[in-house]
Formats: structure tokens, sequence, C-alpha cells
């Protein structure tokens, strides 16, 4: 198995594909670092030569921010955008989406689990 920027890499796959199972690289960044490392995106990964890894490692390494530090460089820009109580920070500290759609119905990811209000509630049972 084939590591890179601390993930292990499957092994039966593409290395075009192979190479999204790193956060922050996707296809289109995957296929850049392949093009630059002069490496072919049809290659399996457990047919990687020791220099061919060599090449996308020192490529993502030189030119990319992945895994850790761009997680840490995520949420201190949300951390920043609650400071300063910027919309967007608002929206992530009451747990809503931020990007401007509609809440009165959808948004059920964000919100959770549908809990019914007014008369539909059942009533407790009266004293007696």
């Amino acid at each position: 198995m084939a590591r890179i920027a601390g993930v292990n890499i499957p092994n039966d796959k593409r290395v075009e594909v192979a190479l999204t199972a790193i956060y922050g690289i996707g296809l289109a960044t995957s296929q850049k670092i392949l093009s630059a490392g002069q490496v072919s995106p049809d290659t399996r990964v457990k047919d990687l030569t020791e220099a061919e890894i060599a090449k996308i490692r020192e490529v993502i390494e030189k030119n990319y921010q992945v895994e850790g530090d761009l997680s840490r460089l995520v949420s201190l820009n949300i951390n920043r955008l609650k400071e300063i109580n910027a919309y967007r920070g608002l929206r992530h500290k009451a747990n809503l989406p931020g990007r401007g759609q509609r809440t009165k119905t959808n948004a059920r990811t964000k919100r959770g689990k549908k809990v019914t209000m007014g008369s539909g509630r059942k009533k407790s049972a009266a004293k007696t």
C-alpha cells in the first residue's frame, strides 16, 4: 500500500482516483498532480514504482495543502467568522445552512430530526 501525505492509498484503484482519498485532493487536482509528476493516470497504485510515488509525494508537499494543515486552516477560518459575528459565522453557530438555502422546509441534515410543534402535539393527561 502506498502512503502519501499520511494516508494509505487504495491499491486496486487507478492512481487518478486513488489520490482523491486524500483530504483536499479532488479529481481535477489529482489530474494536475499526475501531469506535473509525469505519471500515467491509468496506472494502478499497486503497479507504481517507488520513483513515481516519490514524484507524486514531492508535488503534493511542494504545491498543495492537504489533510491536517488544510482542515486546521478551514476550522480557523470558521472560528474567525464566528468571532467577528459575520452572518456566515452566526449561521455556523446556530448550525444552519450559510449559503442562502431555505430552512422552512428541507435543511433536515443541518437541523436534525423533525420535531412537531403546536396543535399536532399530543397533550399531557389532564390532572383530576
